[in-house]
């Protein structure tokens, strides 16, 4: 399942799909990472029929030492998805605020989970409302779904694998974060500055712009500039494993549906003062 299609759909698509009788479910999953709440966003208008589930606490775990998003606990996720209506085998469709970084977060999880019919609205709800589809502040009671979760349907990373795999000759673990927070010259967020030793870093500017991806091509050729060779394994990580999920997306477009996600990310990586951390620019690759 790695052709455009199967991971995102266009509004007008979208639209088409929505008229027949058996709509894909929708799921707004629009969040910021330093608030407010995105729920705040989801009833000032949406698109008609979607649920929120929101990313912080639905689709995710408490953060703690395993990352400030880590993976959420499989019963509760199961419960949070078949209260959003989302059911065995049936199409899901999920969007965001227009980066796509919480609906590639979300589009992981689901998949993650075992449900693999889920896609991305490209562009995300302003390129919904561009294409001049409708708004809704009605807030639906959908009918509980029966979707089961199936934990470890796309590979992760653990600190170790991580760092096993910056390590090694052949693969590569890609740093997606903003330069200046790789190179350790700053971090807003987490406690430590710096990156993974051995991981190369790819900005997310540099393969999606505003929550839209190029072709495949494109980004075959973007991936293996960064050292992304051909059946070697790949990874991600981000600072808490939300725009690293957006770079797996990018990897499944362009062909590596293998690629792995390092889940708990610098967030995780930092929790532990035994852990090396790197500075300056990648050397070594």
């Amino acid at each position: 399942m790695s052709g455009t299609e199967d991971l995102l759909v266009e509004p007008d698509r979208l639209a088409a799909e929505l008229d027949h009788a058996d709509p894909p479910t929708l799921l707004d999953v629009r969040w910021r990472l330093a608030g407010p709440p995105g729920r705040e966003d989801y009833l000032a208008g949406h698109l008609p029929g979607a649920v929120f589930v929101d990313l912080d606490t639905e689709l995710c775990g408490r953060p703690g030492a395993a990352g400030r998003h880590p993976l959420p606990d499989p019963a509760a996720l199961q419960a949070a998805l078949r209260a959003a209506g989302v059911r065995a085998g049936h199409p899901v469709v999920v969007y965001d605020g227009g980066d796509g970084m919480s609906a590639a977060r979300a589009w992981w999880t689901l998949r993650w989970a075992g449900h693999r019919a889920v896609r991305v609205l490209h562009g995300g709800f302003p390129a919904w409302v561009a294409a001049g589809g409708p708004v809704s502040t009605e807030a639906p009671a959908p009918t509980p779904g029966d979707v089961t979760v199936t934990p470890g349907e796309l590979p992760v990373l653990d600190a170790g694998e991580a760092a096993g795999l910056a390590a090694a000759d052949a693969g590569v673990l890609l740093d997606v974060r903003a330069a200046p927070r790789y190179r350790g010259e700053t971090e807003p967020i987490d406690p430590v500055a710096g990156h993974v030793p051995g991981a190369v870093n790819l900005p997310a500017p540099e393969y999606v712009t505003e929550g839209r991806f190029p072709a495949a091509e494109a980004l075959r050729e973007r991936f293996a500039a960064a050292g992304v060779a051909q059946g070697a394994p790949v990874g991600a990580y981000c600072g808490s494993g939300v725009t690293a999920a957006q770079a797996v997306l990018a990897l499944h477009l362009a062909g590596r549906p293998d690629a792995a996600l390092y889940v708990g990310s610098w967030s995780n990586w930092v929790a532990d003062p035994d852990r090396p951390v790197a500075t300056g620019e990648t050397s070594g690759r």
